[in-house]
């Protein structure tokens, strides 16, 4: 199943910029690009540090999409 994400979104509603982010979390800014466009799936531990810098819950940031039957 596909993953959706709302990270651009999150960040976007906290001002933040991609680089900002990257900085914060310890990633450069193409992978927080590559994250919000879909072409790449954090890490557990990187999924989970972005809960945590954000203060919001995982499916709020992550959730999968329901394949249609």
């Amino acid at each position: 199943m596909p993953v959706i994400n709302n990270v651009k979104k999150v960040r976007k509603k906290n001002r933040i910029s991609q680089k900002q982010l990257g900085i914060d979390l310890e990633v450069s800014r193409q992978t927080i690009n590559a994250i919000e466009t879909g072409k790449y799936n954090p890490s557990l531990e990187l999924a989970l540090k972005m809960e945590n810098y954000f203060h919001v819950d995982f499916h709020d940031l992550f959730t999968l999409k329901e394949e249609e039957e």
